[in-house]
C-alpha cells in the first residue's frame, strides 16, 4: 500500500510537464485577487481581508479542448509595502496574472505603473500575462478600450503576450475563459522556447 506522498507524486509524473503550471496572481490591493483565487479553487464566492503575505492555491481545471489542467497560484499581497516582494513570486513563473479594477479609476494609473514595472523586470521578459478587468458587472465599470488606453497595454512590447479579460471575480464570469487564453499564450511561448534550444 503505496503512501499518499508518492501516490501524489506518481499522479504528477504522468501529467504531460506543460499540464502543471506555476502562476502568479498580483494587482493593487482591493482589486478582487483573493477573490478571484478562491472563486477558482472553490467555485464560490469568499468574502476576503486583505492579505497580509500570499495565499497558495493548487487548482485543476478543465480547460476546452486541453482538458485538466492543474494551476499552482501565488496569490501575492497588493499593498504597497508588500509589492517588493512580488519579484520573488514571479521569478520562474508560467504566466502572470494580473487583477485590475475596472471601477477604482484614481488607481490606474498606479495599476498601470506596477503592472508595466513587473512586466519589464528582466526575469519576467516575455512571461506571458493575464489582464483581468476586474468589477465588470458594475455599472460604473470602464470599457475595456478605455482600460486598454488607460493601462497603456499597446506599450507592452511584442515579446510579452498578453490578454485583457472582462470578469466579475463574485460569480466567475471570464474566469476560465481568460486562463484558457494565458494556457494558450504559454504553450506558445514554450514552443517557441524549444524551437530556439534547437537552433
Amino acid at each position: 500500500m503505496g503512501n499518499g506522498l508518492s501516490d501524489q507524486s506518481s499522479l504528477f509524473s504522468n501529467l504531460p510537464f506543460c499540464k502543471c503550471l506555476h502562476i502568479a496572481i498580483l494587482g493593487l490591493d482591493s482589486a478582487g485577487k483573493t477573490t478571484v483565487l478562491y472563486r477558482l479553487q472553490l467555485n464560490e464566492f469568499v468574502n476576503t481581508v486583505p492579505t497580509k503575505g500570499f495565499n497558495s492555491e493548487r487548482v485543476e481545471l478543465l480547460l476546452g479542448t486541453s482538458g485538466k489542467v492543474v494551476f499552482h497560484f501565488w496569490d501575492v499581497g497588493g499593498q504597497e509595502r508588500l509589492r517588493p516582494l512580488w519579484k520573488s513570486y514571479t521569478r520562474c513563473t508560467d504566466g502572470i496574472v494580473f487583477v485590475v479594477d475596472s471601477v477604482d479609476v484614481e488607481r490606474l494609473e498606479e495599476a498601470k505603473t506596477e503592472l508595466h514595472k513587473t512586466i519589464r523586470s528582466s526575469e519576467n521578459q516575455g512571461v506571458p500575462v493575464l489582464i483581468l478587468a476586474n468589477k465588470q458587472d458594475l455599472r460604473n465599470s470602464l470599457s475595456l478600450s478605455e482600460m486598454m488606453s488607460m493601462l497603456a497595454l499597446g506599450e507592452l512590447g511584442p515579446t510579452t503576450p498578453w490578454h485583457l479579460q472582462p470578469t466579475c471575480a463574485i460569480i466567475g464570469d471570464g474566469l476560465t475563459e481568460g486562463l484558457e487564453k494565458l494556457y494558450d499564450m504559454i504553450l506558445k511561448r514554450r514552443k517557441m522556447l524549444r524551437q530556439q534550444k534547437k537552433k
